[in-house]
This record gives C-alpha cells, sequence and structure tokens, in this order.
C-alpha cells in the first residue's frame, strides 16, 4: 500500500491547454493523495496568466518561453531544456499535459527521456491530415506512442488510439475536461471589462460570436471569412458581430481590412476567459476555427459552424452541434443564413446532444492515477 502522496507534474504552456489542465489541476490539488508541480511554459504568456489567475492557479515554475516571433523551433528547444531542468531537480512519479501543443508534445519527450510516465489528457483526436491543423495534428500523434496514460474524451478518440495499436488497457474515456472547465466558469460572476463586449452583452437583437486564428486560415481564407461576416451584417440589420481578434499582426489585418469600418462589426483584444464564456452564452451562432469552441459552446446549446476543411472533432459534426463548412464566403454566408433564418434549423442543431462530457472528466483522471499507484 502506497503512503507517500503520488507526485506530479502538470505542464501548461498556452490559453487553451492551461483552460483544460486547470480544473484537472485543481481536483488533485484537493486531494491529499496527491503532490501536485505545475510549470508553465509560456508559450503563450499574458493569455495564458490570465486563465492561470482566473482558475486561483500560480505555477510553482515557469519558464518564461516565450519571445517575440518566436518559430516551432525556438519553442521546442527552449521548453525541453527548461522541463528537463525542472525533471532534474524535482523527479517525480508521472507527468500530465493535455491536448496538442507544442508544450504537451515536448512535455511527452521530457518524460520520456527521464523514464517517467506519461499522462495525456485529451488524447486520441485526428484529422490524419498532418498539416491540418498544423502543428497540432503531428504534435499530438508524436505524443501517442510515447504517453502510459491516455485520457481519451470519447469513444471516438479512443477508438483511433487503438486503431494505432495502443494498448486498449491502458486507454480511458474521461470526458472532456473543457467541459469541466467551462461549467465552473459559468458559475462565477463576471463583470465585463471589454467595453465592445458590454456593448454585445446589452446588444437587444442577435449576436454572431466570430474567432478564427489557425495558421491555415492566415492569408485570404481569413478574408474570405471575414467577407461572409460582412455579408451577413447587410443582410440582418438586427445582427452584430463580436469578433475577439488574435494579437497576430496577420490574423489582425485580416479582419480589420474587410470588417474594420463597419459600425456592427465589434472587432477587440482577446476577451478574458471569464468574458469569453459569457460571450458563447450571449451569442445565437458561433463561426470558429478553434477547436475548444466547438466543444463548449454546445454546453450552453449554441450552433457552431466550424471554419476549416478538416476537424478533429467529429463527434459534434456526427451530434449536430456543428458543421464543417471551410472558408469559401458563400458558403459560410448561406449556411449561417439558413440558421438565422430558418427556426427549424437553428433549433436542430442547439437542440443537440454535447458529446463532449459532463463536467466529470477530472475527477476520472485522478481516480485512475490513484487507482494506477496503488
Amino acid at each position: 500500500m502506497r503512503h507517500a502522496p503520488i507526485r506530479v507534474m502538470a505542464v501548461c504552456g498556452t490559453r487553451p491547454d492551461a483552460i483544460k489542465m486547470a480544473p484537472v489541476v485543481r481536483t488533485l490539488r484537493e486531494d491529499p493523495a496527491f503532490s501536485v508541480r505545475l510549470v508553465a511554459t509560456g508559450q503563450h504568456r499574458e493569455m495564458l496568466d490570465q486563465v492561470l489567475r482566473l482558475f486561483a492557479l500560480t505555477p510553482d515554475e515557469d519558464l518564461n518561453i516565450m519571445t517575440p516571433h518566436q518559430t516551432l523551433t525556438e519553442i521546442t528547444l527552449r521548453t525541453l531544456e527548461g522541463l528537463d531542468r525542472v525533471m532534474r531537480a524535482h523527479p517525480v512519479d508521472v507527468v500530465l499535459a493535455q491536448g496538442d501543443t507544442t508544450t504537451t508534445f515536448v512535455a511527452a519527450l521530457c518524460a520520456f527521456y527521464h523514464k517517467t510516465p506519461f499522462g495525456h489528457v485529451e488524447a486520441g483526436l485526428r484529422t490524419y491530415d498532418l498539416y491540418h491543423p498544423f502543428p497540432e495534428e503531428m504534435n499530438r500523434r508524436l505524443t501517442a506512442p510515447i504517453a502510459r496514460f491516455h485520457f481519451a474524451p470519447t469513444e471516438r478518440a479512443r477508438q483511433n488510439l487503438i486503431q494505432e495499436y495502443i494498448p486498449p488497457e491502458h486507454i480511458w474515456v474521461t470526458g472532456n475536461t473543457g467541459i469541466d472547465a467551462v461549467l465552473w466558469v459559468a458559475q462565477q460572476p463576471v463583470m465585463p471589462r471589454n467595453p465592445e463586449l458590454q456593448r454585445a452583452l446589452s446588444h437587444t437583437g442577435r449576436v454572431i460570436l466570430l474567432t478564427t486564428h489557425r495558421r491555415e486560415n492566415w492569408g485570404e481564407p481569413m478574408r474570405a471569412i471575414a467577407r461572409a461576416a460582412r455579408k451577413l451584417l447587410e443582410q440582418l440589420d438586427d445582427l452584430v458581430l463580436l469578433a475577439p481578434m488574435h494579437r497576430n499582426p496577420l490574423v489582425r489585418e485580416a479582419l480589420q481590412s474587410v470588417l474594420g469600418n463597419h459600425p456592427r462589426a465589434l472587432l477587440t483584444e482577446p476577451l478574458d476567459y471569464d468574458e469569453f464564456v459569457h460571450a458563447m452564452r450571449k451569442a445565437t451562432l458561433i463561426l470558429t476555427d478553434s477547436g475548444g469552441v466547438q466543444e463548449e459552446a454546445p454546453a450552453f446549446g449554441k450552433p457552431i459552424l466550424v471554419l476549416r476543411h478538416t476537424t478533429e472533432r467529429s463527434e459534434g459534426v456526427e451530434a449536430g452541434t456543428a458543421k464543417l463548412v471551410g472558408t469559401e464566403t458563400e458558403v459560410i454566408y448561406t449556411e449561417s443564413l439558413r440558421l438565422l433564418t430558418d427556426p427549424e434549423a437553428y433549433q436542430q442543431m442547439a437542440q443537440a446532444v454535447n458529446p463532449y462530457g459532463d463536467g466529470k472528466a477530472s475527477q476520472r483522471i485522478a481516480q485512475i492515477l490513484k487507482q494506477a499507484f496503488g
């Protein structure tokens, strides 16, 4: 019988993986069976810090790797060197990281080098197209053979891993920890600090929430997305568009060049996560190329049109909570207009059951680790 706490190193580096790791870290820290060291790589900086503050989490180690115009190679090297230093100084029983960021892949690699079991939160997502999304698809595929614990969000994800010869006894379907996070945040009071969000939340008509940032959509695809949004604003007088812009100047230029002068296009700085959750609750329709939003929005009954040609979250498409529409202006415009003008089509998507979980994934992960380590 084990009496010492299970030593866990939980790693996060970007806003999305911090959101999905936060409920896991909070759950483990509330359980005396665990001793948790939280390591932030700082792959994203300001957005990461905001999420950690929201969940009242302070990193035990902060690698602070972010530099202007950093390349994937630089991120990989600095993250590996930093995590190696931490693991040499503080040996652990298991390393945990979430999703498909470079931080996650490198955390798995570093755990392997230290012969320490790695637990992959949100394992098994696949598009089977190495460059869509880039570099995320390769990150998660490289992580899978290293992991000892595969915490799959859905049965589809589990089957993907089995097809890649991952031993079934190393895979558990837990649900998605992002649902744990979004339901927790939705219960917290929020005072919008962003004036454009305040305007959107007080708007008495309909609101479209637009988020686009993926590398494969930079340039003309993003301008095509923006043109579709502008056509919708010109067609429907009661409509307001809320578009939190990624800090990347390529994203901003594409959106501002098309939408910047429209009075009902609210182009704003990135929203803090609690603000974004409340923006999702307010939205009538969500247009996004984000993976996390595809999972979160159905928790509030919001239809999603996915601004990509492939998605690793096919369960949402199959369940009817999301629809792939690509990046062509006319397709986005037509599909959006249909949902905004056809109540039956809208309700069919809004009432579909969220396939991504019930908000208890973190508790399941804690129980699995306790059983594994005795």
